[in-house]
This record gives C-alpha cells, structure tokens and sequence, in this order.
C-alpha cells in the first residue's frame, strides 16, 4: 500500500472536510446579560481541559451576533444535546429574533438559559477568553451540572447520528476449575439462565432503542399505548417504578407523542409514527435474535415463558 503526502490546507473545503472525520457531540451555548438578552449557538467545539479545577471550552465565530452577550455574560450554559433533539440543533444554527420563543428553558447561573430533556448540562462561570483565528476561544470553569444520562446526539462529516457500542469485546480470561464447576452448576438453574438471556439480549437491543432519543420508560410507554390507558393501567403495563412512568408520561406530552383525554392516555399523530417505528425496531431485533431456531422452537419457548408469567 503506498501513501500519499499529505494535502495542503489552503483549500478550506478539504480543511473542512478532514474535520468532519473527528465525530463530536452536539451542544446549544447559552447566555444572558445584564438587560436579560438571551442568546443560544449551536456549536460542536466544545471539549474538556482540566478536572482541578474544572475547565471546559468551545469557540464561538467573531463574527457572530451573539458574541457581545457572551463576552459581557458572568456564566454562560453548555447544553448538550440528546439524540432526539436535532429541531434544537438545527433551531439554534439559524438566524431568528427569538430563538428560546416556545423552547421550554429554565435559568442557571447568570440567567444562563438551561434548556430541558438534554442529555447533560453545565453552568459555567465566564473564565478567560483568547484569540483563535476567527473564533474566540472561550473558556469556563463549571460551577454547576445536570447528568442526565441520555442518549447523545452526534454529528460526524455535516450529518446527524447516533452513539451506539463498538460490536468487539474484550475476551474473556480463562478461568479456573473451581470457576468452571461453580458455572456448571449455574448453568443449569433456569432462573440464572433466564437473568443472563435477558442482559443478553438487551445488550443489543437497548442501545439501539436509546439511540431513538427516547428513554427506556417512554419507549415502553409508546409500545403499550394502541389503545388508550388510564395511569393505574400504565403503571402495570410499562412494569418500571411509578415516578419513572409519571415523568415519561410529562416528557411524552411535552414532545406531543401523547395526549392527555380526560383519564386517559392516547397516542397523537407523531406518537403513533415513533410507535411504529419502535414496534419494527423490536421486530427486527427479534428476528437477528432468534435466527437460528425452528419455528417449533420458538412457538415451545414462546409457551414456556408464558406459562412462567402466568404464575405472578
């Protein structure tokens, strides 16, 4: 295989381009000054300096409009985003008078702007500022954060994606005799295999559901609701603690996946097209899972897993 010398960097297209090889996440920076202006960027530049004390930094065009608010702002915001937040993303790269209009947010620090459902969040005090180019390159010391633990969204060579795990894993060391006579024994306990057959399964299914945008209790909720449930019913049918189900159900409201009619909890439009696509994404799954066995196979598994829950 031979190599070529490298390119010149004097076409900024290819300059460009070579970025977008380095997958990022997604981020809205926000700020407020001292007249309670709000501004929001979306910006990919952001990244982590120092844990002691705790630094981050991302650079903003000299350029933009909203340089002077976050030049004269005592903190400023980093929100980074979840996988189903691309309207956000693409809400915040373009020009608008008010783009927080609708865009439900509460304040930080400063009145930095906090926007909901991201996947983290962080409350920055403004720390230094240094010229880079034609950006500014600004640098923040974290003062607050929300972890929320969703799925990001990312954005690799000028499109959206989606975060899932590498496919190779780390084999496994060689274990000893009394190791493998305590997993003979384990290996015939239908309650052990049973635990392990699930952790297997969602290995690879649950990161493909996450990466929807969608949290586990909303997409269960989503799932069960062809037909309208009351809250009691809801609870029984998602089978996740009732805070979890009573916060999805606020989230999926907010996002207008479902409505609340009188009791009850219908479907909208939108909600019915991401129910049919979880319902073809577990189909799918389903099928890569069970491959490899007969027909007679399955609908005998299928029996005996129904007879196990008829039993609760």
């Amino acid at each position: 295989m031979t190599s070529k010398p490298p390119a010149s960097v004097d076409d900024p297209r290819l300059f460009r381009r070579a970025l977008g090889n380095f997958a990022t996440g997604v981020t809205v920076m926000t700020a407020c000054d001292s007249d309670g202006q709000k501004v929001g960027v979306t910006a990919n530049s952001f990244n982590s300096v120092s844990l002691d004390p705790p630094l981050i930094l991302w650079s903003i065009d000299k350029r933009s409009g909203s340089y002077p608010v976050f030049a004269s702002a005592s903190h400023f915001a980093v929100n980074i985003l979840a996988a189903d937040q691309i309207s956000l993303s693409n809400r915040f790269a373009r020009q608008s008078d008010d783009r927080f209009a609708g865009v439900p947010h509460t304040q930080g620090a400063g009145g930095a702007p906090l926007l909901e459902d991201c996947a983290a969040r962080f409350v920055c005090e403004r720390h230094a500022m240094h010229d880079g180019g034609d950006h500014w390159i600004m640098l923040g010391k974290v003062v607050a954060l929300d972890d929320f633990g969703r799925a990001p969204l990312l954005y690799h060579q000028g499109s959206y994606a989606m975060a899932l795990p590498h496919g190779l894993q780390q084999k496994k060391e060689e274990s000893s005799p009394a190791d493998r006579q305590w997993q003979k024994r384990l290996d015939g306990n239908v309650y052990y295999l049973l635990t392990q057959a699930v952790r297997a399964y969602q290995q690879h299914y649950q990161p493909l559901q996450l990466a929807t945008g969608l949290r586990t209790s909303e997409a269960r909720m989503l799932l069960v609701m062809e037909q309208g449930l009351d809250m009691a019913s809801m609870h029984g049918e998602v089978n996740m603690p009732d805070r979890e189900v009573e916060q999805a159900a606020q989230m999926l409201i907010r996002k207008e996946l479902i409505s609340l009619q009188g009791q009850h909890y219908q479907l909208t439009q939108q909600g019915k097209l991401h129910a049919e696509a979880l319902h073809d994404l577990a189909e799918q799954q389903q099928a890569a899972m069970l491959a490899s066995f007969t027909p007679d196979e399955i609908a005998t598994f299928r029996r005996i897993l129904q007879a196990i829950i008829s039993r609760r």
